[in-house]
């Protein structure tokens, strides 16, 4: 099984979008853990509303291309995602591959690690939070390092609403595939700050 970090981000209906991406992501494939959900302002568009962003850690089975094609895209299209040229469109849902174990790949239209990573607070932070002693590759100190000179401007934890998630998304899972992302496992509980 490979461990990869997924980015969940969404400015339409997010309340509702991230928990149903959260939901059928479960559905797909093991999480194994949850960042806290930040809202987040809209980059280079003050016009936009708010974006819900956070990580999600999970175990597959599934090579980088069937996770991020059979899986992700598939939920945002469930989800009435609608991708244009424009990079910083508001959205009904975003699923980012964001690494993949230490894998370094970029091609046809899949980069790992996403270069955003470094670029975007919101994702530097929520992977430090849950995998702090990861090494993003191509850089030489822990992401929790990395995470500590992070701009928290413009970014606001949602710790009821990530509970929630948690909680509906444990009720959700008693059957399916996945756990309890952050809570009742010893490295879920060790990851949790």
């Amino acid at each position: 099984m490979t461990r990869a970090y997924v980015g969940i981000g969404s400015n339409i209906d997010p309340d509702e979008n991230v928990k149903k991406a959260f939901r059928l992501l479960s559905r797909a494939v093991l999480v194994t853990n949850l960042s806290t959900v930040y809202r987040t302002d809209p980059i280079e568009r003050p016009d936009q509303s708010s974006y819900y962003n956070c990580v999600v850690e999970l175990e597959t089975d599934q090579g980088p291309e069937q996770l991020k094609y059979g899986v992700l895209r598939i939920i945002e299209e469930k989800l009435g995602r609608v991708r244009s040229e424009d990079r910083n469109a508001a959205r009904t849902i975003d699923l980012d591959l964001l690494l993949y174990d230490d894998l370094v790949l970029s091609k046809d239209g899949l980069t790992v690690p996403d270069p955003d990573i470094l670029e975007r607070p919101f994702l530097l932070i929520a992977l430090a939070e849950i995998a702090p002693d990861l090494r993003v590759p191509g850089t030489v100190l822990p992401i929790r390092e990395l995470a500590r000179s992070a701009p928290r401007t413009g970014m606001e934890p949602l710790v009821a609403y990530t509970e929630e998630v948690r909680k509906e998304s444990a009720r959700g899972n008693e059957h399916g595939k996945g756990g309890s992302p952050g809570q009742g496992t010893a490295e879920g509980d060790r990851r949790r700050p």
